[in-house]
């Protein structure tokens, strides 16, 4: 993961609506094996990260003008210290403005991951812990607590440059519960939502339940090709990757690796070619499957206990909300 360049600030702000006072720094950090194992460590907290959302800049303001500065510098107007120094100043300003935000160090990294360049821009903070030196004292320590990671925001800056379209360049670090603490951090971005990770999601794996279906495939095989999907799917998410649905349908079917891009094609579900995964979706995807006497019967594991009941000691299902087609099925045959 070659680094281009990396710098650290930091604005000292307590929660009690005091000034919030910006440390800047005037120079990069050098390369040294401490700033890779950090953004190596940076990059792994943020891939597990769950609620995290997708989108692309609005268009440059006064009140969004990173993309403004982000140009700048990738068009060598701006060295990386000077555009992280005017970004981080507009951040000091936003977080004076909000009283829900804490200060911390402010991490600028421009890094190369395979042939895609990314910014990465982080506020981290310290945990306080102990540790022995080499006297064999027991002495207090302090540590970056990348497990504690809640405002961060990764941009893909090759995406940005050659595809006008996207709207899925941008991905961030979301409030939970529709907490508002992060919003100024968005604002700060300039980031609009483009894409709906787990809408996306959630249609992608409905898209495959209609693919499964139609090709009335062996419970085994229907099992295995669901265990394929997630596994792909949440490996992508745990690199920052978005799932490319050519390849998920190559390794779906080897055979006929075209066969669920084309079903997805052709029923005309609307996904992108890439798609963010959202892991909460993901791990809530699993499906029951079952044939016996004429009997076949299949749902997704997150229906249980909802559309779903299952009695144990009277080995029943009892199934709420039945497909509009089988329900007229039924009416006429009772007719």
């Amino acid at each position: 993961m070659p680094i281009r360049h990396c710098i650290v600030h930091l604005i000292d702000k307590k929660p009690d609506g005091s000034p919030a006072v910006l440390h800047a720094r005037d120079t990069e950090l050098g390369a040294s094996d401490a700033i890779e194992n950090l953004l190596a460590d940076l990059n792994d907290s943020y891939n597990a990260k769950q609620g995290k959302a997708w989108g692309f800049f609005h268009s440059e303001s006064g009140a969004y003008p990173l993309s403004g500065w982000l140009k700048q510098y990738l068009d060598a107007e701006k060295d990386f210290a000077a555009f992280s120094r005017v970004a981080v100043e507009h951040l000091q300003k936003l977080m004076e403005e909000s009283n829900l935000s804490t200060g911390g160090h402010i991490l600028f990294a421009h890094y190369q991951q395979g042939m895609t360049d990314y910014l990465a821009i982080a506020l981290l903070h310290h945990s306080e812990g102990v540790a022995v030196n080499a006297e064999l004292d027991v002495t207090p320590s302090r540590h970056l607590d990348l497990g504690q990671l809640h405002l961060a925001a990764r941009i893909n800056l090759s995406e940005w440059k050659n595809n006008q379209n996207s709207k899925q360049y941008i991905s961030f670090i979301k409030g939970k519960n529709g907490k508002k603490v992060s919003d100024y951090f968005r604002d700060f971005i300039g980031c609009q939502e483009g894409v709906d990770g787990p809408g996306e999601t959630r249609t992608l794996l409905k898209a495959f339940s209609d693919f499964v279906e139609s090709e009335d495939l062996p419970e085994a095989s229907a099992r295995e090709k669901t265990q394929t999907l997630v596994d792909y799917a949440t490996s992508q998410t745990k690199l920052g990757e978005p799932v490319a649905l050519d390849e998920l349908s190559s390794l779906i079917d080897e055979d006929r690796p075209k066969a669920f891009y084309d079903h997805i094609r052709n029923k005309d579900y609307g996904l992108s070619p890439e798609i963010p995964a959202d892991k909460r979706t993901l791990n809530q995807f699993r499906r029951f499957t079952g044939r016996a006497e004429g009997l076949s019967i299949s749902f997704e594991a997150h229906l249980l206990g909802d559309k779903v009941e299952y009695d144990e000691v009277a080995g029943t299902l009892i199934i709420k909300g039945l497909p509009t087609q089988l329900v007229d099925q039924l009416k006429r045959r009772k007719d």
